[in-house]
Parts: structure tokens; sequence; C-alpha cells
């Protein structure tokens, strides 16, 4: 359970090179819009050289600030005592191996129960992001992938990670099956991903979608089916799922863009097919592994997550009746 935020303060000095009025300058040396540099300074929480300011004073070389950051305001979402398991977490973030049926952010539909709510309960320390006692989310995963996620536990923390993913310094790696055979070993997919051009509440690849590129590596050949480990260079929406269609080898148990594919195998496989589908509870598809560097130290980081339950028996089974072993 969290305890109460508190307060905390600054202590700051302008370099050689300050100059301007104190709410920009604030604002950047923090790394905090502007509208919430100026509410600290009009609610008297920041003084110059030990004297009250206003925002257009103007700072200079060699001046001292005093800024007191109020406690973040407590969230609209509930935190809820939801089984979470934490990989690992410190003072600046979390690392969280998310089940399968948990849905992420809290929306229409779905205020409770997702996994915002139980990490307001279960992570300790969580001093806010924008001003909120709220969790930020680094990336996120679909209803139905399980595995790992980076969550960030403060704002400098938040910025930091959110930029090297845009910088691609965040390196993921999925666990997936596939219908079919890659013709392959390895694949790279590099085919833009946005919304379908005739339903809007698919994804797919289109001339004008976002750049995406995926890395595919087989890991184990089954009967009717690969063992993929899938490395994104990119992050965008559905984007494993969506370049493994292109290719004409969907994931396996995915309901939205490949229903009933097992039924299209003949012969033997067509068997075999049915039977793994069967086994296969919802999408195969598992954030087996998350890199980065640690936004305060710079350290580098690297977790890995096995298969869940449902996941791993699915695969016994494939090996067993396919005569394979993991690579």
């Amino acid at each position: 359970m969290q305890s109460p935020p508190t307060d905390r303060t600054l202590e700051l000095a302008a370099g050689d090179d300050a100059a301007g009025r104190l709410d920009a300058w604030l604002a950047a040396r923090l790394d905090v819009s502007r509208s919430r540099a100026t509410q600290w300074i009009d609610d008297g929480r920041v003084t110059l050289n030990g004297a009250p300011v206003r925002k257009k004073d103007p700072v200079s070389p060699g001046d001292r600030l005093t800024v007191t950051i109020p406690a973040p305001e407590p969230s609209d979402v509930a935190a809820e005592d939801i089984p979470l398991h934490i990989v690992y977490q410190d003072a600046d973030l979390a690392v969280i191996d998310k089940p399968a049926g948990l849905v992420v952010h809290p929306a229409a539909g779905h205020r409770t129960g997702t996994l915002v709510n139980a990490l307001l309960h279960g992570v300790r320390d969580l001093s806010g992001i924008g001003g909120v006692l709220r969790p930020g989310i680094v990336h996120r995963l679909d209803k139905d992938t399980s595995g790992l996620m980076l969550v960030a536990k403060n704002d400098d923390a938040h910025r930091a990670l959110s930029h090297d993913l845009k910088l691609r310094k965040i390196r993921r790696a999925y666990l997936t099956a596939c219908w079919g055979h890659l013709p392959q070993e390895t694949a790279s997919v590099d085919a833009p991903i946005g919304r379908h051009t005739t339903d809007r509440k698919k994804m797919g690849v289109v001339p004008d979608g976002r750049p995406a590129r995926t890395h595919f590596h087989r890991l184990e050949r089954w009967r009717a089916a690969d063992l993929l480990r899938a490395e994104l260079e990119t992050g965008r929406t559905h984007q494993i799922r969506i370049h493994l269609l292109h290719l004409g080898h969907p994931v396996v148990g995915d309901a939205t863009y490949a229903p009933g594919r097992e039924k299209g195998f003949g012969g033997a496989e067509r068997g075999w097919a049915q039977s793994f589908a069967r086994r296969v509870p919802r999408q195969f598809l598992h954030a087996a592994e998350l890199r980065f560097q640690h936004p305060r130290t710079r350290e580098e980081m690297r977790f890995e997550a096995p298969l869940p339950p449902d996941l791993a028996a699915a695969t016994a089974w494939a090996r067993e009746t396919s005569g394979t072993a993991l690579t």
C-alpha cells in the first residue's frame, strides 16, 4: 500500500548561462511545463536568494533558488488489490510481468480491474507523473498479451525512459507462435502500419502508415506452426500480429486477425492444428525479454520472463507431438 506522498524541496544554482524570466528558466531547468512552473511561483513555493519572487523576475548567474515541489495529487483511479508479479523495482521504476487478460489503462468499460489500478496499490514509493499520483506507463501490451512491461515511478524517470523508447534504445523481444512455416530461419519485415482501410477497429499494413520494422527468428518448427522470437525495432499497435499476418503466417490464437485459421490446413496437419488451437486459450504472444538503460544511473538492465503456464503447456504439447526441442 502506498504511503502518503509528501512535498520535496530542491536547491538550484543558476549557472553562467542563466538569463531571462524566472518562469521560463525554471520550466527549462526542471523539464516541466511553463504553466506548472508559474503555478509553483504563484503559490509561494519558489524563492530567489531567500526572497519571494514573481514569475517575470529575472534570473542571473550565481542566483540560488529553492523550489518546494508539491506532493502529487491523488489519482481519480482507485487502487485495487489485484495480484501483480513485480519482477524488479527501485525508486525510479518497476518491471512488471503482466498476465494475459489484464487491461493496462482504465477507459470506458474498464474503469476498474486494470494494471494501473493494480500498480497504484502494489508499487511502493510512487511519486507520480504530471503532478498526479499515478504510474508512468512507458510502453503498452495488448490485453491478451502477457509479459514484461516497464513502468516509471516519477516524472524524471518517465521522461528519460520515454525518450530512450523514442530513440529505440529500449529493446523488447517476444515469443510467439505462428501458423505454418516461415520459408527461412530468419525474416525481417519493414512495412508501415496504420488503421485498416475498411475496419477502423483494426490495424493493417497501409501505404500511409507509420514506419514499422520487426525481426523474426525461428526457434522451433512444429507440425503446422513455428515458435518464433520476435524483436521490435519500432512499437506500433499490434505490430507483431500485423507483420506476421502480412507474411501469411498469423499468430496462433489471434481471434481478431486470424479466427479459425487452423481449419485451413489439409491432411494430417489439419488435425494437429485443430488440436493445438484448442490448447492455446488466447493469442500466443508473450513479452519475454526487456533491455534498457536505467534512467538515473544509465546502468544496462536486462530482464527475462518465461512463458506463462497456459502457453507453456501448449508449447510442451507441440514439442512432444512434433519431436522438437527449444534451441
